[in-house]
């Protein structure tokens, strides 16, 4: 069983949670064949026989606050998460909504096409597409 209290003075939690952080400092960026674990936001990255497809999830976010650029086969989505608006008053014991700056970069094969890629945001999810070049395909040859 996982105890975790809300309030202060919990020194486990706070073990934990370092632990968290400095494991997230510490584990490489993820590339096509191995993900680290943690970081915001989420990833999952697979490939198709025709492309290599990168999944974000951000939810909350404004699709014009998140930038995405391609560049010599790196993969980077960055932005900001605005924090939330509560009463001064309220004194916080738990928060595990990620806020603030965020940098993620997936290293990609060298078959990519860099001039065919779509990046499309709907319901808190991203999804950048790579397309593979036509060249890089395999294709049948037919032998007389």
């Amino acid at each position: 069983m996982f105890y975790r209290s809300l309030f202060p003075r919990d020194l486990f939690a706070d073990f934990d949670r370092l632990q968290r952080e400095l494991q997230g400092h510490v584990e490489p960026s993820p590339g096509i064949r191995g993900l680290g674990r943690g970081g915001y936001p989420a990833l999952n990255v697979g490939s198709t026989p025709t492309s290599v497809e990168v999944v974000a999830f951000a939810p909350g976010m404004d699709p014009a606050s998140i930038d995405v650029q391609l560049e010599r086969g790196v993969l980077t989505l960055s932005g900001e998460r605005a924090g939330l608006k509560g009463s001064e008053k309220t004194t916080l014991h738990l928060n595990e909504r990620f806020e603030g700056r965020f940098r993620r970069v997936v290293s990609l094969p060298d078959d990519i096409d860099p001039e065919a890629v779509q990046a499309n945001y709907r319901d808190g999810v991203l999804q950048v597409s790579i397309q593979r070049r036509s060249a890089a395909q395999p294709r049948r040859i037919e032998v007389h």
